[in-house]
């Protein structure tokens, strides 16, 4: 029968508000369980299974684990429901593959809340099989012992009916041992007055046990039973007792064969991990019953196989232990971990997917059949709760909050809860809890990395802390841990009531200790490697902007970043800043700048000119990172056309001497190639050197002028650079532009080279690098028939870009192919693009090529000054031309 949610229920007096407890769907932990407790009675009906073999490793427990509030007390419940009946089983699970098989599930709650101590563990296992309508000897004359011992005078009726073990199981426990302990009387022969004392009992039991009597040859069959009869009565006794009941259950005939299935929730609460007396000895019950299945829920894993703990529990290690040993599986790749035998016994509760949440918030509360909460607040509750289901109850309770008083919009649940703190802390210590809020600052972190931000000298309540199933794992990622979303975003946000709470200036400090951490991280690195300084860049440049810092390292790391030309996207924004809203501190400029720079592979030239002046505006920059902005700035204003500013731009740069004074002089050649000037563009190339990209600027050089030989050894020298230098983006770069000049002469090759910068650009953003390539491609293929359709798609493309730089080598490129056909009657309006794109002077010698190749005559004098004179190099075009027509006539 469904369940009704008393919480919510009771928050509202709308008679018609239907308010369910709403179950979703666990289906791969069910699949988990269901394999593992098959293979469990597969086991144990073996017959050479031994329930008193103390030495062999057990496999009999399941461990789901998971951060407070993802649900594990519910799927606790859920399972003990479905191994109780298949009425209370989902459809969606099916059937389980033991029918026939008796199992019997016994659900113990050790929250503290709960107040359950061992001794009621004990009682709670017994009561249950009292279902089985028998007594179990060895275990019952033990127990009964126990109890007059320790609670004389104290019926145990009483003590069951008071906890609500009698109602729960009923009321034959007690009978079923009174039976037990007649039964025993009556074989050892005593008189009634003394078959009533337990005592006498059991002093006598030991004796005939001892002198192996006939009368007792049941009971003899358990080796220990006189033994642990002998011990002294106490809870470190009764904690072996469990044995017995395993022999007992060992004992009954197949018609009566049953497997408790014992779920033991909230095992956090069992104790710390320093004062470990109270798991001794539930350990201890879970050794002894090797012939039961034991399902523990609780937030962290069970650390049984460690070693480490030799001395604090009893049986540890992984020979003891195989299935903890294993790594923790993870749903959803917990259906093929739980069906090998003894591993992945530990399981991580995840969280909910996106589905799984709209589907438990549209059940959770409902009129007529109808969701309460509409589509649009399910939505932004999805979003925010990162599938954690403790935070979806909240939010139906913040829901029906509001509701009293007014309708509820989506805005009123962008929102932190502090409840989630406090139970996210509330089993930490304190240097945990010191390490988790100085780690929320940070995206990913390693142990290193987390002790340095909280500023401790050891590495220990770290290490702790990693175990901890709000800590997640990515094996592969350049930290390897990282806070569950919703934990992170509430611990930085939300209000925290907790007796420890951080003041605005303990923030600000831990940020402090972090960024200088990152920053050690990546100055102390071997090699300081592309991913490595992205990482720490990205983290730093948060933090930074986030708690206005001093730029220290990052401004070293932003050089870092621009030299290799990759353009990978860093941290953006504030997202608490406004649109439009422009810089406020060192930090917010430099997140600006390099985002500007960033994004400009994705954003018009126009955008980014717009981004890189008002930078410069603000003045918040340090000399250095200005001139940074200076030079970016003068790039995009030489993709827009602006050359005059571009010029001016570049001039200051190269003048000041600084980092980027090379490529500004490079920027200076190619402004004077842009307007035909090609001596002065090559008297400046020879001073450039591998920091100017010298040979690329020749390539560039002596390709328009149809010197395709002497263009592609420049390309390869600057290739060669490049490698040699490890700078990845100008490698890509240079083999675009060697791609396409070689794609004027020998296709054939050009197909290799394109293949190679296709390569090259795996993982780069260099959009006009990009650009390049494809229109290499179209030159490879002029003279085919689709060119001209690839080129009018290109065209949509670059025009969004804005490149002009690059459009006119398109329309260049189409004048080519055009001229390879002799297609006269698309030349015409190929050259009037190029002049439209070249109205202002720049890139007008690509007209007067766009002429030569089709033989056409200069509606008047080129503008160009070129290398040589321009007979030479019209020739040069004319004959690449003519040498394409009698490929493409041979082919055909």
């Amino acid at each position: 029968m469904a369940g009704r949610d008393l919480r919510a229920l009771f928050s509202t007096n709308d008679p018609g508000l239907q308010a369910g407890e709403a179950f979703t769907n666990r289906q791969m932990q069910w699949e988990l369980v269901a394999a593992a407790l098959t293979g469990h009675l597969q086991r144990t009906a073996d017959p050479a299974f031994d329930v008193e073999d103390l030495e062999a490793p057990r496999d009999h427990l399941m461990v789901f684990h998971g951060v407070g509030g993802i649900g594990k007390t519910t799927l606790s419940r859920k399972l003990e429901a479905a191994l109780a009946g298949a009425d209370q089983r989902p459809a969606q699970w099916g059937e389980p593959t033991w029918a026939g098989e008796r199992v019997l599930p016994v659900r113990i709650d050790l929250s503290r809340s709960a107040g359950t101590s061992f001794e009621d563990l004990v009682l709670t296992i017994r009561a249950a099989l009292s279902t089985l309508g028998r007594p179990l000897p060895a275990f019952d004359i033990a127990l009964r012992r126990y109890w007059e011992q320790q609670h004389p005078g104290e019926p145990l009726e009483e003590y069951l009916r008071r906890g609500g073990l009698a109602g729960r199981f009923g009321k034959a426990m007690p009978q079923q041992m009174q039976s037990a302990l007649a039964d025993v009387a009556q074989a050892l022969l005593l008189p009634g007055a003394v078959g009533t004392a337990i005592g006498q009992i059991t002093g006598s039991l030991v004796r005939a046990l001892r002198e192996r009597r006939q009368t007792v040859r049941a009971l003899a069959r358990c080796a220990r039973l006189a033994d642990l009869l002998e011990a002294e009565p106490d809870v470190e006794a009764l904690s072996f007792y469990p044995h017995l009941l395993a022999w007992e259950l060992g004992q009954l005939p197949a018609d009566k064969r049953v497997t408790p299935v014992i779920l033991l929730d909230t095992f956090e609460d069992v104790g710390d991990r320093t004062h470990r007396d109270l798991e001794r000895l539930i350990q201890r019950v879970v050794w002894l019953m090797p012939n039961a299945f034991f399902i523990v829920t609780g937030r962290s894993r069970l650390q049984w196989a460690d070693p480490a703990l030799q001395g604090q529990l009893d049986y540890t290690g992984p020979l003891a232990w195989p299935g903890l040993a294993a790594p923790a599986s993870a749903i959803p790749a917990a259906r093929a971990a739980g069906a090998v035998r003894g591993r992945g016994r530990q399981v991580l509760v995840g969280d909910f997917s996106p589905e799984d949440c709209q589907d438990y918030l549209a059940r959770r509360l409902s009129r007529d059949g109808q969701p309460l909460i509409s589509g649009e607040i399910r939505q932004v509750i999805t979003d925010r709760s990162h599938g954690l289901p403790l935070y979806l109850d909240l939010s139906v309770l913040r829901f029906l909050e509001i509701r009293r008083t007014r309708e509820p919009v989506p805005a009123d649940f962008d929102h932190d809860f502090g409840a989630l703190i406090a139970r996210t802390l509330s089993d930490l210590t304190p240097d945990e809890r010191h390490v988790l809020r100085s780690v929320s600052l940070l995206d990913a972190f390693d142990l290193t990395l987390a002790t340095a931000a909280a500023g401790l000298l050891h590495q220990a309540p770290a290490q702790r802390l990693i175990e901890r199933p709000f800590v997640r794992e990515n094996v592969f990622g350049l930290w390897p841990y990282h806070l569950h979303g919703l934990i992170r975003s509430t611990i930085r946000s939300a209000d925290d009531a907790t007796d420890d709470r951080w003041t605005d200036g303990d923030w600000q400090r831990a940020a402090e200790r972090a960024l200088a951490a990152l920053g050690t991280q990546w100055t102390g690195a071997t090699g300081q490697g592309r991913m490595l300084l992205v990482g720490c860049l990205r983290q730093g440049l948060t933090l930074a902007r986030d708690f206005n810092l001093e730029l220290g390292w990052l401004t070293e790391a932003a050089w870092a970043y621009i030299s290799d030309s990759v353009w990978e996207p860093l941290a953006s924004p504030s997202p608490d800043e406004p649109a439009g809203a422009g810089p406020h501190t060192p930090a917010d400029a430099l997140v600006e700048l390099l985002a500007a720079l960033a994004r400009r592979q994705h954003e018009h030239r126009e955008r980014t000119a717009e981004r890189l002046t008002a930078l410069i505006t603000a003045g918040l920059l340090p000399a250095d990172l200005t001139e940074m902005a200076t030079y970016y700035l003068a790039k995009a204003q030489r993709d827009l056309g602006r050359n005059d500013a571009s010029r001016a731009g570049m001039q200051r740069v190269a003048a000041g001497g600084g980092r980027l004074a090379p490529a500004a002089r490079r920027g200076l050649a190619h402004l004077a190639r842009i307007r035909g000037d090609f001596p002065a563009a090559m008297e400046t190339a020879r001073t450039l050197g591998w920091e100017g990209r010298h040979h690329r600027v020749m390539g560039d050089l002596w390709w328009p002028h149809g010197h395709i030989d002497r263009a592609v050894a420049a390309y390869e020298a600057a290739r060669a650079e490049a490698e040699q230098h490890g700078v990845a983006g100008e490698r890509a770069t240079v083999q675009a532009h060697l791609a396409l000049a070689v794609a004027f002469t020998d296709p054939e090759r050009a197909d290799d080279e394109l293949e190679l910068a296709r390569l090259l650009l795996d993982g780069l953003d260099l959009r006009a690098t990009r650009l390049t390539s494809q229109i290499a491609a179209l030159v490879r293929d002029a003279g085919t028939a689709d060119v001209a359709d690839r080129a009018h798609v290109l065209r949509t493309d670059l025009a969004v870009a804005g490149l002009p730089a690059v459009e006119a080598t398109l329309e260049l490129a189409l004048a080519f192919h055009h001229a390879v056909r002799d297609e006269h009657h698309d030349l015409p309006s190929t050259i009037a693009r190029l002049r439209a794109l070249t109205s202002s002077g720049d890139y007008a010698y690509t007209t007067d090529i766009a002429h030569w190749m089709a033989g056409l005559p200069l509606p008047a004098p080129s503008t160009a000054i070129w290398l040589e004179g321009p007979d030479a190099v019209r020739a040069r075009w004319q004959r690449l031309v003519r040498t394409r027509r009698t490929r493409l006539d041979t082919r055909a």
